[in-house]
């Protein structure tokens, strides 16, 4: 047999055994101690923890041995300082991630479950109503006022009336303002300025015209003269109390048809000053409701001169528009008011509109449109040579007639 083996011997040989039988285990032994003191040794107290920390002694071949009972003791959080706790090895600090940084014109969405909120939802119920009774108020707007077509009533006015863009631009932009509803505070008055043959009492009828159509009821409409309807002879007593009674008759029944009326006074500088008080009282907020919603149409020459001057004036330039947007006309229109409320308080509340003197190219335009309504053709050539005889201003190389379009229909007569 080998040296190495180890065979096995009779019981009486057992103390003769050989060397490397014995070393081998005993080696095993030896290092299975040595990682037992190791492992004891990473488990003992700090120095200084107790009487019981250095209890027991250490077995041999440990340097320090840890006592059972300090191991079964239970470890409660101290706040030592980190140098007198016992070392361990360094922790790798966790890397923290890094924020995310959204871009400036991106949108942060919420999580679909933060966005369904019932609130939002009501709120946008309320929008959608809010909106709804918006447009119903605008569509009733429209309603009101195409019931009297406004926009045919200017393609007229700007159709038959000469030299006058700014005065009719003006009316119908006070019609469409205050056509637009029929419930009102006070009546709409106009009244027209300016000298003699520019266009006012045309104006007035076809506005009276106009009214009759769209209101199918001639009963909405009172045209009412001065001269006719209130001679020099009468008491303007009499007077007083019929325009009155007539005023009061075409509200009253506008009123239940739920119209606007019409009422165009002619020739109002002729008035007597107790028809002019029954008018401002017309005018007044405690009247009974159904007198608030009318439309007042006054023709009057007073200021006439005025509107010659002014005209006159500022032929040789352009006229300028003020710096707050309000154009020449409309600072012609406040003087004549002030004028006007000088000799009754009646123009105080109204909205006077100037009817500026017409050039000769506009009487030229008058012929031809009365030649043409006599049957006659609408010669260029004869309109001129008609409108030569009539009187004219003569200021900064422009000709302004004198009495307008006033003798045209006479002229026109005598072909």
């Amino acid at each position: 047999m080998d040296r190495g083996q180890c065979s096995p011997e009779p019981a009486a040989a057992a103390p003769r055994a050989s060397g490397p039988c014995v070393m081998a285990p005993v080696r095993a032994v030896v290092r299975l101690r040595r990682r037992v003191c190791i492992l004891r040794k990473r488990r003992l107290p700090p120095p200084g923890a107790g009487p019981d920390a250095g209890a027991g002694a250490p077995r041999p071949g440990c340097s320090a041995r840890t006592p059972r009972a300090a191991l079964d003791q239970p470890k409660f959080f101290t706040f030592d300082d980190l140098a007198e706790l016992p070392s361990r090895g360094a922790r790798r600090r966790r890397r923290r991630s890094r924020p995310v940084l959204y871009p400036e014109t991106s949108r942060r969405y919420l999580p679909r479950a933060e966005r369904r909120s019932r609130a939002q939802r009501c709120l946008l119920l309320l929008v959608a109503i809010v909106g709804f009774q918006v447009l119903n108020a605008i569509e009733n707007l429209d309603d009101n006022a195409q019931r009297y077509d406004l926009d045919g009533l200017e393609k007229a006015l700007r159709r038959s009336v000469f030299g006058q863009p700014a005065a009719v631009g003006r009316i119908v932009a006070l019609l469409r303002d205050y056509l637009a509803t029929h419930v009102h505070s006070r009546p709409l008055l106009l009244s027209l300025h300016g000298p003699s043959g520019v266009g006012k009492s045309h104006v007035g009828r076809l506005l009276a015209r106009h009214f009759r159509a769209v209101l199918e009821d001639g009963g909405l409409v009172l045209q009412y003269d001065a001269r006719h309807h209130c001679p020099a002879p009468r008491a303007a007593h009499d007077c007083r109390a019929e325009l009155a009674r007539r005023v009061a008759e075409v509200v009253a029944r506008a009123e239940a048809e739920e119209k606007t009326p019409l009422l165009v006074l002619d020739e109002v500088e002729r008035l007597p000053p107790a028809l002019l008080d029954e008018l401002h009282g017309l005018l007044q907020p405690q009247r009974a409701h159904h007198f608030h919603n009318a439309v007042y149409v006054l023709l009057s020459g007073a200021g006439g001169a005025e509107v010659t001057r002014f005209v006159l004036q500022n032929a040789s330039r352009a006229l300028p528009a003020r710096p707050d947007g309000a154009r020449p006309q409309d600072e012609l229109g406040a003087r004549l008011r002030a004028l006007l409320a000088r000799e009754h308080p009646l123009w105080q509340a109204a909205a006077v509109v100037p009817f500026l003197l017409l050039d000769k190219q506009d009487v030229v335009s008058c012929f031809r449109e009365e030649m043409a309504g006599e049957g006659f053709f609408p010669e260029q050539a004869l309109a001129e040579r008609l409108a030569a005889q009539l009187s004219y201003y003569r200021v900064g190389g422009r000709e302004f007639a004198v009495t307008g379009c006033k003798q045209v229909v006479a002229t026109v007569n005598l072909l």
